[in-house]
């Protein structure tokens, strides 16, 4: 009569208890006893790719035997499977099941693998490969392409060499600081084109050149109604404090000169209050949801300043919002579109760049880059007591002006 046994499952077992089960590529092995087995297991288990490779080693008197879990030489069936392998004990008839993992053992003879590999040129690309294969084997319209890409890419080679040469030559001429200089400004005119709002060059009218429905839409426009009561209801002295603060300097003056009442009184307070938030957002770094939400800040308008001037990064695993340097150009570009529909197309850089705090160079830069005329301060006589503060103003006039950025560069006055 035939005895039963039962099976018994393990605990919840790590890699390196899986049981390993040898497959012999050039035959089986009738004495297993006279091999000796050792399992190498890689020393970086911080990674996860590398902390599960083993190598098993089964030497003897007249052949070693090695086979691995990784690379070519491994069984695929380890990843498709699992394998099991059950262990009895005869005295209690309980059979203990272990997960498993096979291993191909194929023969290992010293000299041969150095030898092989010298013959393969690990250094050959995909396309190498494939040109071997096309140069012994393909038909006669491959080979013929593969000879005419050849000759094109020694066309190349000496057009590349030609043009090296030929850039050596310009530097050595100019100068490489030179070049430096004009490929930054090029550069920099070039940023400060794609951030402009947009631009009707073909407009009869100046107020028509950058519309205000593209700087705030007639839906955001009415959205600021309930938002700038606060402003709208500041006194002479809440402004004079505003002023003294310096703080939105550009703000207050439009506030302390606009009309008492009617349309243009309540559009100027729209447009203040919109200006406000664009100038306190240009003095951020990292900008958080509760942007605007103190001053009152509409929904609509927060998303708008967030999509339109801010650009989202990934810090410690967290989508921030940056004001990177290109936005602050696109932040002042439409600070100064803004400026000119609240004063009759004229707006004061001096104010606007102190506000920003961005340099009055940069200021100008964008300023030419939309093309409005620069108008110079007054060169009247001032009191001793009393110097005055000139400030630089900037003109939406037709036709916009077009400014030669290497004609503008200013010379260096030698030292004598």
């Amino acid at each position: 009569m035939a005895t039963s046994c039962s099976l018994v499952c393990c605990e919840e077992e790590q890699e390196s208890d899986k049981a390993v089960i040898v497959r012999f590529s050039n035959g089986s092995i009738k004495n297993a006893e006279k091999l000796d087995f050792t399992t190498y297991k890689n020393s970086d288990e911080s990674n996860p790719r590398k902390k599960s490779r083993r190598i098993v080693v089964a030497e003897s008197d007249r052949l070693s035997y090695v086979g691995n879990n990784f690379g070519p030489g491994s069984l695929k069936c380890n990843n498709l499977c699992k394998y099991y392998v059950g262990v009895l004990d005869k005295q209690t008839m309980q059979m203990q099941v272990h997960n498993a993992q096979l291993f191909n053992m194929q023969p290992f003879i010293p000299g041969e693998e150095t030898e092989t590999a010298k013959l393969q040129d690990t250094t050959q690309t995909y396309r190498d490969k494939v040109d071997s294969l096309i140069e012994a084997f393909g038909t006669n319209k491959q080979k013929r392409a593969l000879s005419s890409r050849r000759l094109n890419q020694v066309g190349s080679d000496t057009l590349h060499q030609a043009v090296a040469k030929a850039a050596n030559t310009v530097i050595d001429q100019k100068g490489l600081e030179a070049l430096q200089q004009e490929v930054a400004e090029t550069e920099s005119q070039a940023d400060l084109a794609l951030h402009l709002p947009p631009c009707n060059t073909d407009a009869d009218k100046p107020e028509n050149v950058y519309l205000f429905d593209d700087l705030l839409s007639p839906v955001e426009f009415g959205a600021l109604e309930q938002a700038c009561s606060k402003m709208a209801a500041l006194t002479p002295e809440e402004l004079q404090k505003m002023k003294d603060d310096g703080g939105c300097l550009s703000v207050v003056k439009h506030l302390e000169y606009m009309s008492s009442a009617g349309a243009a009184r309540e559009k100027t307070v729209r447009c203040a209050f919109y200006l406000s938030l664009l100038l306190q957002l240009a003095r951020q770094k990292s900008i958080t949801r509760k942007f605007g939400q103190e001053e009152g800040c509409p929904r609509i308008i927060q998303s708008k300043l967030f999509k339109t001037f801010t650009v989202e990064t990934f810090n410690n695993g967290r989508v921030q919002n940056i004001l990177s340097a290109s936005m602050r150009a696109k932040l002042a570009a439409y600070c100064l579109a803004l400026l000119l529909h609240m004063g009759h197309m004229t707006a004061d850089l001096t104010l606007l760049h102190r506000d920003l705090g961005i340099t009055e160079a940069r200021m100008i830069e964008v300023a030419k880059s939309m093309g409005l005329t620069l108008l110079k301060p007054a060169r009247g006589k001032a009191d001793v007591a009393e110097l005055r503060d000139e400030h630089r103003h900037a003109s939406l006039v037709l036709p916009l002006v077009k400014y030669d950025q290497f004609m503008e560069r200013r010379k260096r006055k030698k030292m004598h």
